[in-house]
């Protein structure tokens, strides 16, 4: 296996159907760069990204649930076949709700990443919850998991190794990388 996990988590991640993420301080390092025009730009990790296809091809769903609004993160999702893009959700708890519908789950099958306050929300009522280090101190006394590595640098792909580890389909999540494929 790659990373050792908490038997807690593992358990708590068995039933995960759909993996959320926030953008900012989890995708990415929480940069963000507007242009003189107001163009906004953001560095995503291809680690994150490969894993991200990985878990869909496993037939883990995916999604984004953030606050902002940015035409680059509508982009990335669509280059990693995300199965739910919510954008612009200044109330995350409804649009969480929203999701659930939409999707037919319960939040026991639901899987969120999150680093900041406005995500305890979820963070709290999801199956399974996960943070990078730097996350408010706030979120880290209350997520399942905490990674080893930091946002924007490996730590959504991190949690989502988790995940796969915990559905028992590890050895499936390697065999993609022992191949020839797509990057992320």
């Amino acid at each position: 296996m790659g990373f050792e996990y908490p038997a807690g988590a593992l358990k708590k991640a068995a039933g995960v159907e759909l993996f959320l993420f926030d953008v900012d301080g989890v995708l990415t390092d929480g940069s963000l760069y507007i242009d003189d025009e107001g163009r906004e730009s953001k560095a995503f990790n291809s680690m994150d990204g490969a894993g991200i296809k990985t878990l869909s091809r496993l037939g883990i769903r995916t999604g984004i649930l953030t606050g902002r609004t940015s035409n680059v993160v509508r982009i990335r999702a669509s280059e990693l076949g995300m199965d739910v893009v919510m954008q612009g959700a200044r109330d995350k708890l409804a649009a969480f709700k929203e999701i659930l519908q939409a999707t037919s789950l319960e939040a026991p099958a639901v899987a969120y990443m999150g680093d900041d306050l406005v995500d305890l929300p979820v963070l709290t009522r999801a199956g399974f919850s996960a943070s990078p280090p730097g996350a408010h101190p706030e979120v880290l006394k209350r997520v399942d998991y905490v990674t080893k590595l930091q946002a924007g640098k490996g730590a959504a792909r991190e949690a989502m190794e988790l995940v796969v580890t915990a559905r028992g389909l590890y050895d499936r999540f390697l065999e993609r990388y022992m191949q020839p494929g797509e990057e992320g």
